[in-house]
């Protein structure tokens, strides 16, 4: 989080900590993220000298287009601390060491761009194609059934409209539905309350739609998991999400118990 540091010269100006912190700070943790348009890292330490002791008052970290795990981008990233206690000959050796846990009050937009995005990687990918739930087989022939083509619209009061193709082999049929985003234990996405949209259905498949619809909800309920997106050393709990014109905000916290080297 912090990198390195190396010495320290009391002729320096007063704030010389700050500076060499919010500095490497700011490239240490850009390389946490395959790839980031903007990384900003404040640390706050006054008087400088508190650093000796492995003190500083707060650090604060804002960044933008940060994509993690070469695949899922956040528009906004950011979180703040509060009193932060680190081992200060970690720093020498150009590492860090937290003396004990902390936490950090979390915020994080996602836009709707990269929500549809995300249903492209081969991680999401994995969880929707060559399923052979007996459910979907039985409607196939027996052959795996894939979901494909997802797209998401972000509406008013946490709410969604979700586009979708189910691929039988045989046929391919269109799903649509609207629901509203809820969380389970503050780390789970949950799509509750699915309201198929028959008019925007083909008659004649409204029917399997509808059932296939059933399905992809449960699977999207056990996929968005954020701990299978924690950085290394970094567990994230959202407490609220709102859906805000084409973005969509969540607020929580990140419990740090130590630095992490790797995305």
């Amino acid at each position: 989080m912090f990198g390195g540091f190396i010495g320290s010269n009391s002729s320096q100006k007063p704030d010389w900590g700050e500076d060499l912190l919010n500095s490497v700070a700011s490239n240490t943790l850009r390389h946490l993220f395959t790839q980031s348009d903007m990384v900003d890292v404040k640390v706050r330490c006054n008087p400088s000298s508190k650093l000796l002791q492995g003190s500083i008052d707060s650090f604060k970290m804002n960044g933008h287009g940060l994509v993690i795990r070469r695949d899922f981008r956040t528009a906004e990233l950011s979180f703040e601390t509060d009193a932060v206690a680190i081992d200060f000959g970690s720093l020498l050796k150009g590492q860090i060491a937290l003396k004990q846990p902390t936490q950090a009050v979390a915020l994080v937009k996602l836009t709707e761009e990269d929500i549809n995005s995300a249903f492209s990687a081969p991680l999401v990918r994995q969880r929707l194609e060559g399923l052979t739930d007996e459910r979907l087989t039985n409607l196939s022939g027996g052959q795996p059934v894939s979901f494909n083509e997802i797209s998401l619209k972000l509406l008013p009061d946490n709410r969604i409209k979700l586009f979708a193709k189910a691929n039988l082999t045989n046929k391919i049929v269109p799903i649509c539905f609207s629901c509203e985003l809820g969380l389970a234990k503050r780390r789970r996405i949950t799509y509750e309350a699915a309201e198929f949209m028959a008019d925007e259905i083909p008659t004649a498949e409204q029917g399997l739609s509808k059932i296939l619809m059933g399905i992809l909800v449960e699977i999207l309920n056990e996929m968005v998991d954020l701990d299978r997106f924690n950085l290394d050393g970094v567990t994230l709990r959202i407490n609220r999400l709102e859906t805000k014109g084409a973005t969509l905000n969540f607020s929580g916290y990140a419990q740090i118990e130590r630095v992490p080297r790797t995305g």
